[in-house]
């Protein structure tokens, strides 16, 4: 008897340290989910630490310990965030993704209880110990167990048959399985459960009671199964319901109108007839309009179509279809407002005027589509808004800058979420007229992209051909812009498409010289900010000499704009000063005190900091922002013959240095230069301000005086500045922005300018005082420039 009683104890004894397991597992934290014993799911990993875990799994017996999660918000779960029961699942599949996460696939082994974590970092490891069910001494399954089974699997068959989505094989499973742990099992890894629901299944040993648990589970699904069943078919009867009354609310209207009495949505209808009734709207539009409203009359006012009608008519209606202003043209009025807004451009105000007049003689004469272009500053905007308040119209601007989809102009079709018209459309709704000056800003900013070139769709609104008939693709009726005057403004003028640039009348605006700034800033800029910052125009007293000081000493540029902010700085200033306190003070702005408001003077006259040097000619260049003078330096060192170029130089500038090096090496002799000199030596032409791309036509003439400047060390004038290209032959050719360039030099305090013999023509569009102040030597060589150049 001891020893059959040995004998079981020590059978106790294998059996519990079977169940101990020696060597700990990876533990993977599982979030919303409870995986079961025979259970198979795929699961994507993307935490650091839950991807070392598979790791490690997969480096040892593809063994891993899943473990539910209390709480699914935490991100990185200690133990004490875990349940201790948890189920053994061995890894079948793995995938490896592009971003480095896992998509795993596992099945569930059998349950255990964590005895122990043993390790936190870099990944959670614990040792644990098998749960087992309670298993009861019986010959084999009792009546009530094979009840509860047979319960269940007619539970599990009327769910299945209600559409619950189970795989089929599960039926299968429970028609062969007579364990009801396991059967339970099989079924809740089929279920939809919350882990406060299937973790306590998880933990229960006791088969009966789970498998019980299961039935109530499996009740409670197939009365949600039912209920939802009963939701959809009350629906449908819904639909029907709502067709039904759809025709009996359009009885009630008509009875309501016999009536005379209307509800809202009768009588947005009848407000949108009326409209369209009194509109004067053109024929094609007008039945467009018509068959939408009655488009809009079938359908449920309720409906996402009819509020995208309803948006449709508010368009139609709101456009000036036939609503225009009549034209003022008095010629002389007109002259005295240009000449009000903006002091100087004569030849422009002239063009501007022959328009006006050739408008009055011959109104609906498609007239020249007018394209401003000059540097920032000089007024280009200002000009469109001088003519519309010449001719009494309305004024609207449409910045075309960075534009790149063709939708902007031609609008969106309606098809599209969001849809709307495009720019044209919008601007005459606001401007409320069919005939408003239209002004198209920056018109060499369009860009183009995958979406279309709205360059190409601007064709049909300025040729006078097409425009009568606009195709918007939200509206889908013609639009008549043969009325509106369209106005053009851009900095340069090769930035734009040639097509579209042929469809206009290029007039240049060069910039301004110090006398004409300083009238602008006495006569515009000044009583502006002085009005914008609330300042008495009588507390601040600033001189023609303190104005030419501004002009002169802190810009330097074509148009106005910083003369503007330098005034309004000042103003600001003076603003501060009698908030602070000081009202009765009158403030005096002179050379002297100018920098407590500007600050340092930004620029001093070339002649007055610089000397004649050898290798250093002064150019003169033309950019978007106005004439520039360029600095051009040039030196000889030992070498090989090589022509090395630095600055940033365009490929028509690096053309010009090498036209004149060739130049140079042809004219060697008479020119005094040693032949071999060009073999001993290396020449390096510089531009500086390297980081600013530099290219033009126009350097020619300066880099060969700069280059014999170095090879012969006889040095340049430092007053003088040219422009010119050259040929191999020696020849100066002419060149453009000569008033630009000319202004510039005039800016700088340059008194003597090199132009080219075929630009003396251009020195009608220089003002007479700059023409006066500067002297002006004509080149047909370069053996004339160099004439003009040298010191000695």
């Amino acid at each position: 008897m001891k020893e059959q009683v040995a004998r079981t104890q020590q059978k106790v004894v294998r059996r519990r340290q079977s169940q101990r397991v020696k060597t700990a597992l990876p533990l993977l934290p599982m979030r919303g989910i409870v995986v079961f014993p025979y259970m198979v799911l795929p699961l994507p990993i993307g935490r650091d630490v839950s991807i070392r875990a598979v790791e490690r799994a997969l480096a040892a017996d593809r063994r891993l310990l899943l473990v539910a999660q209390q709480r699914s918000s935490v991100e990185e779960p200690l133990p004490e965030d875990l349940y201790d029961v948890g189920t053994i699942a061995t890894v079948l599949r793995w995938v490896t993704l592009p971003n480095g996460h896992l998509e795993i696939l596992v099945q569930g082994q059998s349950k255990v209880r964590i005895h122990h974590y043993t390790q936190r970092r870099p990944y959670l490891q614990a040792d644990f110990q098998q749960v087992n069910d309670i298993r009861k001494r019986s010959s084999g399954p009792s009546e009530e167990v094979e009840a509860l089974i047979r319960q269940t699997r007619e539970k599990l068959e009327r769910l299945f048959a209600l559409g619950y989505l189970m795989p089929p094989d599960i039926l299968i499973l429970a028609e062969n399985v007579q364990a009801p742990g396991r059967l339970a099992d099989a079924i809740l890894s089929n279920l939809e459960l919350e882990v406060d629901e299937a973790q306590p299944l998880l933990e229960q040993r006791d088969p009966l009671r789970r498998l019980s648990a299961v039935g109530d589970l499996l009740e409670k699904a197939f009365d949600r199964m039912v209920m939802q069943h009963h939701v959809r078919s009350k629906a449908q009867e819904n639909m029907t319901k709502t067709q039904r009354e759809y025709f009996l609310r359009e009885q009630l209207r008509t009875i309501q109108q016999e009536l005379g009495e209307v509800d809202g949505h009768t009588e947005v209808l009848l407000e949108f007839k009326s409209r369209i009734d009194e509109a004067d709207m053109p024929p094609e539009v007008e039945q467009e309009g018509r068959k939408q409203l009655g488009r809009l009359e079938r359908m449920s006012p309720e409906s996402s179509e009819a509020n995208l009608i309803h948006t449709y008519l508010e368009w139609l209606l709101e456009l000036p279809w036939r609503v225009a202003t009549e034209d003022a043209l008095d010629l002389h009025r007109a002259r005295e407002i240009l000449d009000a807004d903006h002091y100087g451009l004569e030849r422009v105000k002239e063009r501007i005027l022959e328009f006006l007049g050739i408008r009055k003689l011959k109104p609906h004469m498609p007239g020249p589509i007018l394209c401003f272009v000059g540097a920032p500053g000089v007024g280009k905007t200002s000009l469109g808004s001088s003519i519309a308040r010449a001719l009494g119209r309305q004024f609207v601007r449409l910045s075309l800058g960075g534009v790149r989809d063709e939708a902007e102009i031609r609008g969106h079709r309606r098809t599209y979420v969001g849809a709307m018209p495009g720019r044209i459309v919008q601007n005459l709704r606001k401007a409320g007229v069919i005939n408003p000056v239209f002004l198209l800003d920056e018109v060499d900013k369009i860009g183009r992209d995958g979406h279309g070139d709205p360059a190409a769709a601007l064709l049909e609104v300025l040729d006078p051909e097409q425009n009568h008939a606009f195709s918007d693709h939200y509206l889908g009726v013609p639009v008549d812009l043969s009325q509106v005057m369209f106005i053009a403004t851009a900095n340069v003028a090769d930035a734009m498409p040639s097509a579209f640039r042929d469809r206009l009348e290029l007039i240049h605006l060069e910039g301004y010289n110090d006398d004409e700034k300083l009238q602008i800033a006495l006569r515009h800029l000044l009583p502006k900010q002085v009005d914008m910052h609330g300042v008495a125009r009588e507390r601040l007293r600033l001189s023609e000499t303190t104005l030419r000081q501004i002009t002169t000493g802190y810009t330097r540029e074509a148009g106005v704009r910083q003369l503007e902010r330098s005034l309004a700085a000042i103003c600001r200033k003076v603003a501060r000063q009698v908030a602070e306190g000081q009202t009765e003070k009158v403030f005096h702005i002179h050379r002297g005190n100018l920098s407590r408001y500007l600050g340092v003077q930004k620029y001093v006259s070339l002649p007055e900091q610089e000397r004649d040097e050898v290798g250093v000619a002064l150019g003169l260049a033309w950019s978007e922002y106005g004439g520039e003078v360029m600095h051009v330096e040039a030196t000889a060192m030992p070498g090989k013959g090589q022509l090395v170029l630095t600055g940033q130089l365009g490929e028509v500038m690096q053309e010009s240095a090498r036209a004149a090096l060739s130049y140079m090496r042809t004219h060697a002799e008479a020119l005094v230069i040693d032949t071999e000199t060009f073999n001993r030596h290396d020449l390096h032409i510089h531009v500086p301000a390297g980081a600013i791309p530099k290219d033009g036509p126009s350097a020619g003439v300066t880099m060969a005086s700069a280059l014999l400047s170095a090879l012969t060390a006889r040095p340049l004038l430092h007053t003088v500045a040219m422009t010119g290209e050259i040929t191999l032959r020696g020849q100066v050719l002419a060149v453009g922005g000569v008033k630009e360039k000319v202004l510039a030099a005039e800016r700088v305090g340059l008194t003597r300018v090199i132009l080219p013999q075929g630009n003396q023509k251009d020195l009608e569009d220089i003002p007479a005082k700059t023409r006066r102040r500067m002297d002006f030597i004509f080149a047909n060589t370069v053996a004339d420039v160099f004439a003009a150049a040298f010191a000695d």
